[in-house]
């Protein structure tokens, strides 16, 4: 598998929404809708879902989330999902984010990577690094 990286900017549209649970001792447990656009070498779109806990301790939570990335990918149409794991502790975070294994559909089939994320300015940036994997095909 060849890795590249590509960086560039994007929007995000975080919707509170109805969550099944509620939090207890000082737990305050969240669901949100995300909407995001990516530009640059990613020209696409998502839309996903994002559960959330915040401690009692200031600067102490975390979320998963899964969201369904459609659109170009250096030049190749399709759509994958990534699945998010962040943690903070203490104001210290820990975000991995990385492609779900065969879910890239279309000309992303075989895709596989990791996503960082960075806010500067109230600016949302992305750093990808992917590559594809070829599947070989049983003999017969």
């Amino acid at each position: 598998m060849n890795a590249k990286k590509i960086t560039g900017k994007f929007d995000v549209k975080l919707t509170p929404s109805s969550t099944y649970a509620t939090g207890v001792d000082g737990v305050a447990l969240g669901r949100m809708t995300l909407d995001k656009t990516f530009y640059g070498e990613l020209e696409a779109r998502s839309q996903g879902e994002m559960l959330s806990a915040m401690t009692s301790v200031k600067g102490s939570a975390g979320y998963v989330a899964i969201e369904q990335v459609v659109g170009n990918l250096c030049g190749k149409q399709g759509s994958f999902l990534l699945q998010h794991f962040g943690i903070m502790t203490d104001g210290q975070n820990r975000l991995i984010l990385e492609v779900v294994p065969h879910s890239g559909a279309g000309e992303l089939q075989g895709l596989s990577g990791t996503m960082a994320i960075s806010i500067e300015n109230g600016q949302h940036f992305y750093e990808f690094q992917f590559g594809f994997e070829t599947r070989a095909e049983p003999e017969f």
